[in-house]
């Protein structure tokens, strides 16, 4: 099943970012305007065109958040592998994806201090390498 829903996210992913894609969907909404007076602007033909762009989007999203997951852990099984690889790297750097949104920001920070020089706050903010020890502990 889950092979099957990939298979299925990553084709619809591919097709909906197609130009056919959005040309039929404005065609879609061309077709639609212009049958109005047709229906003499009914609730019923107003609701086809709600309906229908609910329910797509509702779908879609489920199908592009599948496909940005597994491309969001191949790049990051990319990178890791070019940590990995390159000898003066600091390899504890790899699955860091996994801490929190404030440990991420530390990090950065404690990086962005190695490359620019201690700030004013310096000696408040822990080194890269105290927050990767921090990590395994």
């Amino acid at each position: 099943m889950r092979r099957f829903f990939n298979d299925l996210a990553s084709k619809t992913g591919n097709w909906m970012g197609q130009p056919s894609a959005f040309i039929g969907a404005t065609l879609a909404c061309i077709i639609w305007a212009v049958t109005g007076p047709l229906f003499h602007y009914s609730d019923t033909w107003q609701l086809v065109i709600n309906t229908a762009t609910t329910v797509l989007t509702f779908l879609a999203v489920f199908l592009i958040q599948n496909s940005q997951n597994r491309d969001g852990v191949a790049i990051q099984a990319k990178l890791d592998e070019i940590l990995i690889a390159l000898k003066p790297a600091r390899s504890e750097l790899v699955g860091i994806e996994g801490l929190t949104d404030e440990e991420l920001n530390r990090l950065k920070r404690a990086l962005e201090q190695e490359v620019h020089g201690p700030s004013d706050s310096a000696d408040l903010e822990p080194t890269v390498k105290e927050i990767l020890a921090d990590r395994g502990a």
